[in-house]
């Protein structure tokens, strides 16, 4: 299939392009975008439609042995739908037969796995295969005759096996506190693979041994420091109304916690994304020159499901500022570093953090780096793919939710006469998401309500879109010039033997 967002196509290798057939489009709905995926029995068309950054889908499908067809009669007739409510978030994730099995939040926030039977697909003909746990159930794959299934606990991969009737079959050790991917393949296959990472580890491909159930090193970069030097640790602290958010710390051992720390704390808290640990060289660098860095897994994220999410968007969006706010109290209070030596980041919607985090308590951090940043919160539905984020912010346009937007635009809430911790913009010249626009207005805002010495400036990359497929080359000159910023400002004292090891 050939999908063009809004349209789906059917494309024969071989054929010229202007011969696809039409297979599914809604011109009455102009903002869904539509992905068509084929069942591993190649018997189904599955097609997912989602509308913006909304948490919520609709499934449609076409039986492709069916002579009625699109591929086949050139009509659009075939198509079936599935669900259309748009009232939950519907993931497929493989069919015997009839028997199609999705993962949905439908009356189950932190997901389940259910099986509908295509000849009685309503709600109380679902079989529930796996049950919503207290652990969010984040991606279900089946391979070898088995359900393999991606929990969050507190925003670390935890990865069960079940039967396909639901029997449970344990657990896959993993090798400590990151992130695991993968565990696709066949319904016969005798093995798969997944990737795991960490703060202080990089992607390690695992082979994963369905019958003996053993895990064992298949694929391992070649590393330029040892990871044994760095340590993780999780925490949890309490955000002003009692709410208990996770906290993860990673640094060099041996660190004293003497309060004087450079720290560089980073958050996102929008969009459903969890903050899930990740490997960035660029951190390493960090830890290396003594830095500590921190993750808060904010409220607006997936960590805790639905429920997670919604405590930090729309009217509750104050709650992101509040948890992130709460963890460098927490890092001041704790001896890990104290105010001077404390910078925030986050990119896009972490620079919309950033930015009103910086503007509510400007005498808790020495530092800021808003990355391409949404700063205007009462214009960002104006410009390319914002009118899609409204689903998590809400829309200036209406009276009510222009009121909260107001309240924390980064933007409109800087004022003069304040000293603002030292802040470095960054952003490109060709964001089609983000428009740069955002960061020059944030930025010469700033500039000029600053009462402060410690500097305000921006960082332009020309040539270069949001962040996703810039060179390598550039996505190390923007780390070098980031932490060479937090170097000065923050008054570090890098080892004399950084870059030699």
């Amino acid at each position: 299939s050939r999908n063009q967002g809004h349209m789906l196509y059917y494309h024969k290798l071989g054929t010229p392009q202007e011969q696809d057939v039409l297979i599914f489009e809604r011109k009455d709905q102009p903002e869904w975008y539509i992905h068509g995926s084929v069942t591993d029995d190649g018997r189904y068309l599955i097609i997912s439609v989602g509308r913006g950054t909304d948490p919520e889908a609709r499934i449609f499908y076409m039986d492709l042995i069916d002579p009625s067809n699109p591929t086949v009669s050139g009509g659009l007739e075939a198509v079936k739908p599935l669900f259309t409510a748009g009232d939950a978030d519907y993931n497929f994730i493989d069919n015997v037969g009839e028997s199609f099995y999705f993962t949905t939040t439908k009356s189950a926030p932190l997901a389940r796995l259910i099986k509908v039977d295509l000849r009685s697909p309503g709600e109380d003909s679902w079989t529930v295969i796996v049950p919503e746990r207290k652990e969010k159930l984040d991606r279900v794959t089946m391979v070898g005759g088995k359900i393999i299934a991606n929990y969050l606990r507190d925003a670390q991969t935890r990865i069960e096996r079940f039967g396909l009737d639901g029997a449970p079959l344990g657990e896959v050790r993993l090798p400590g506190i990151g992130t695991a991917t993968g565990f696709s393949g066949r319904r016969s296959d005798p093995e798969t693979f997944y990737s795991f990472q960490s703060y202080t580890s990089a992607p390690t491909v695992y082979r994963y041994d369905l019958r003996t159930q053993a895990s064992e090193v298949f694929r391992a970069p070649k590393l330029a420091y040892d990871p044994a030097e760095f340590e993780t640790k999780q925490i949890f602290y309490k955000s002003n109304d009692g709410t208990r958010v996770p906290l993860f710390i990673t640094y060099k051992r041996g660190i004293t916690l003497d309060g004087n720390n450079p720290t560089y704390l980073y958050g996102y808290g929008g969009f459903n994304n969890a903050m899930a640990p990740a490997f960035s060289p660029s951190v390493i660098a960090w830890m290396q020159m003594g830095g500590v860095f921190a993750v808060a897994c904010i409220r607006g994220g997936s960590e805790y499901g639905q429920t997670w999410h919604d405590g930090g968007r729309l009217k509750n969006k104050q709650n992101c500022f509040d948890d992130f706010i709460a963890a460098g109290e927490w890092l001041t209070q704790n001896g890990y570093t104290r105010s001077p030596r404390l910078a925030i980041g986050g990119g896009s919607n972490g620079g919309l953090l950033v930015g009103a985090c910086m503007n509510q308590r400007p005498d808790l951090f020495g530092a800021a780096v808003p990355a391409v940043g949404v700063m205007d919160m009462l214009r960002f539905h104006k410009f390319t793919l914002g009118w899609g984020w409204t689903s998590d912010y809400g829309s200036p346009d209406k009276p009510d939710e222009f009121k909260t937007l107001l309240a924390y635009s980064p933007l409109h809430n800087i004022k003069a006469g304040v000293k603002y911790p030292a802040t470095l913009v960054t952003t490109s010249d060709h964001d089609d998401r983000v428009v740069p626009g955002h960061s020059f207005k944030f930025t010469a805002a700033l500039q000029a309500a600053q009462a402060g010495a410690a500097p305000t400036l921006i960082r332009i990359d020309v040539r270069a879109g949001h962040g996703t497929g810039k060179p390598t080359a550039m996505v190390i000159e923007e780390a070098t010039d980031k932490w060479t910023f937090l170097v000065k400002v923050l008054g570090v004292r890098v080892p004399s033997d950084f870059g030699t090891r």
